[in-house]
């Protein structure tokens, strides 16, 4: 079982140019962690090395209570600014099928659908969509499929106002059950977590 995540001595490349070096953290249950700096700093990097995406130059990314090929299969979640959606789908289509291979069922997506309010959208293909509506089915997926670790890279950057708020609380309740959160941000979360600034200009 996921008890936390901990990174020490991490540095990281893009091509032949350094995005940072020496970078340590820990991540515990029920915490938060918003990781801010300029763009190309090496935030979304360090989600994706976190999520085994690419390899770092140096240091380690450790995985507590469990072995690191599992944890990335069976107990985390990654969420980057792409969706991953397939666009010739419908978004109910789209939703089970990520429940599903995540481990969740179709109930589960369905429960997810409901508190995302993505009910009158199901029957629409993805590609029609707005990118609001697309980040709300791939969030979808966060709640159908539970696991304790979340990674996320600007995950509210389409919404609106009441569509942040909505999953802002569904934030608060993953971090309350013990849940963690890992995640990329310009502008400030709507829920109280440790900030991380990650260093270098683009």
């Amino acid at each position: 079982m996921l008890t936390g995540l901990a990174v020490e001595n991490l540095s990281l490349a893009r091509g032949h140019r350094t995005l940072f070096e020496g970078l340590s953290l820990v991540l515990e249950p029920g915490e938060l962690l918003s990781l801010t700096g300029a763009n190309g700093a090496g935030k979304t990097s360090l989600l994706r090395a976190a999520a085994g995406f690419i390899r770092p130059q140096s240091g380690t990314i450790r995985f507590e209570g469990q072995d690191a090929d599992d944890a990335r299969a069976e107990a985390l979640h990654y969420l980057g600014h792409q969706d991953g959606l397939k666009p010739a789908r419908t978004a109910w289509e789209e939703l089970c099928f990520q429940a599903e291979w995540c481990g969740g069922s179709r109930d589960s997506a369905r429960a997810a659908a409901q508190r995302l309010a993505l009910e009158p959208l199901l029957d629409l293909e993805i590609r029609k969509l707005s990118a609001g509506q697309r980040r709300r089915v791939a969030l979808a997926r966060l709640i159908s499929a539970p696991r304790p670790l979340w990674l996320l890279d600007e995950p509210m950057a389409p919404l609106d106002a009441e569509r942040r708020s909505v999953f802002g609380t569904v934030m608060a309740e993953h971090l309350s059950g013990g849940g963690m959160i890992l995640a990329a941000v310009h502008d400030p979360l709507p829920l109280a977590g440790r900030a991380l600034q990650i260093g270098g200009p683009a």
